[in-house]
């Protein structure tokens, strides 16, 4: 009964379409997005159309991560070592785009992308570090 109630849980959660990056395939994406946060910022975790994407918050504002992205190179970006409660510190590239913030992080192959829509705090992606560094870093901001 416990299994049938999840399986109906799990058909009301919204599906939205996250497009997929170059180099999903990569197998550190799986385990990347296996340790990601089930919330963020207080936002539920949807259900996404491709292979190594999430997405929290709801389908017309949703906060968007695909692994895979092409890992930026130097770059005069800014660039932001963002370090969580435990010490972890992972770099970002942080760059406006048509109302949305996205974060890249920087030195780390495979790069993971977090779109962050205008109105939507952006203080959560710290609580991305974690699964993120599970992608060894091999540069850093400065």
């Amino acid at each position: 009964a416990a299994a049938v109630g999840l399986v109906a849980l799990g058909a009301c959660t919204p599906t939205i379409t996250v497009e997929v990056a170059p180099d999903a395939t990569d197998p550190l994406c799986a385990s990347i997005v296996l340790a990601l946060p089930e919330e963020l910022g207080g936002a539920e975790r949807l259900r996404t159309t491709s292979q190594a994407t999430t997405a929290w918050g709801t389908q017309s504002s949703a906060i968007t991560l695909r692994c895979g992205v092409e890992p930026p190179g130097p770059t005069t970006e800014a660039c932001q070592a963002i370090e969580d409660a435990s010490g972890t510190s992972v770099d970002w590239l942080v760059v406006e785009d048509a109302g949305s913030w996205v974060f890249t992080t920087y030195g780390r192959v495979p790069a993971v992308e977090v779109t962050v829509p205008d109105g939507v705090a952006t203080a959560p992606v710290v609580d991305l570090n974690r699964a993120v560094s599970l992608a060894p870093q091999s540069r850093h901001c400065y």
